[in-house]
């Protein structure tokens, strides 16, 4: 099946052309091999940064501790990727992430695997649910999820009963992905590897995969190419809300608890970072989960090379949000005749 792109061939290759007047920088971001490349590149600096700078914070414990936090951010960065990759997004999925880890805290210790094989189960349902009703109902998804949003966070607040929910029995059930590491990176980052490989795999090998980016594309392109957007959007969905859900695991791994307010209740806007960071178009059709994991290391990593290069506590906001801005500038893929919103 051929899906038809506004852009053809010739218009392609003549895009790669350098303009009068162009700048080497921006006939270097315009090349496809640059979006591939940014995300490394750009984490790839601030570790030389860091490393010339002050070398002590890229020592095994410091490794240990970015890749754990980066872990979480990961997870959601990579669901909120396939969901920008439709054109869509999902303000929702770091909030099922939070829901996840605290209904795994209340029944981790009666059900055991059950458990996390449940909860999976149900945020994912929760996620196929934002994407019919985005599919069927023509509800713009950011309205859509950010009402799912307020309802998920309520939910939070009520089922937790406002406190801090914690592990008795079978805590080495999930606490065991944290506690083990590789190459001293605790498993729940290797997780987030494992799957970010996986989506990869999914949207450059299967018809599924090649529909999703499809309909990020051109939607009604889609469309008229017997694409069956409805379903693909609430399979996108899904994806998300499992992979929230797995967020949920690693949380609850790394803290041995969950509450409304602790470890995870900030990873909305980290994970859209991320995913951006990671070259993930916002306009759809366009992402790479591989790089989406180096869009969370650096993420994860943007603080520590904050304090790394030694600046002040009050100017570290104001450094972090200027850092994002400029790094999704750098990554973001664009093309020709396209118009970023």
């Amino acid at each position: 099946m051929t899906h038809r792109n506004a852009t053809s061939p010739a218009s392609a290759t003549a895009a790669l052309a350098a303009s009068p007047g162009e700048r080497p920088l921006d006939r270097l971001r315009r090349h496809a091999s640059w979006h591939l490349l940014a995300p490394v590149c750009v984490f790839a600096a601030m570790l030389l940064a860091v490393s010339i700078l002050n070398p002590s914070y890229l020592g095994p414990f410091g490794i240990s501790i970015v890749t754990a936090t980066a872990a979480p951010i990961l997870l959601v960065a990579l669901g909120q990727a396939m969901i920008l990759n439709i054109g869509s997004i999902d303000l929702t999925n770091a909030a099922i992430g939070l829901l996840s880890s605290i209904l795994i805290a209340l029944t981790l210790s009666s059900l055991g695997v059950g458990s996390l094989l449940l909860v999976l189960f149900l945020v994912t349902v929760i996620g196929a649910v934002n994407g019919a009703v985005v599919a069927y109902a023509q509800v713009p998804s950011f309205a859509l999820t950010l009402g799912t949003l307020g309802i998920l966070q309520t939910a939070v607040l009520v089922i937790s009963g406002a406190n801090t929910i914690y592990v008795d029995e079978n805590r080495e059930l999930v606490t065991f992905f944290y506690e083990v590491q590789w190459l001293n990176v605790p498993l729940t980052f290797w997780l987030g590897v494992g799957v970010a490989l996986f989506y990869w795999l999914l949207l450059r090998l299967t018809r599924v995969g090649q529909n999703m980016t499809a309909i990020g594309k051109n939607e009604i392109g889609a469309i008229l190419s017997a694409v069956p957007n409805r379903r693909v959007k609430i399979l996108a969905f899904a994806i998300s809300g499992f992979t929230g859900g797995l967020a949920g695991i690693a949380i609850l791994a790394q803290a041995g608890s969950a509450s409304a307010s602790g470890l995870g209740s900030a990873l909305l806007l980290p994970g859209i970072a991320a995913a951006l960071v990671g070259g993930t178009s916002i306009s759809g059709g366009q992402t790479n989960p591989i790089n989406v994991v180096f869009g969370a290391l650096t993420v994860a990593f943007v603080p520590v090379a904050i304090q790394a290069l030694r600046f002040s506590a009050e100017a570290q906001s104001l450094v972090y949000g200027i850092f994002i801005i400029v790094v999704v500038a750098l990554t973001t893929a664009r093309e020709r005749g396209l118009i970023i919103r």
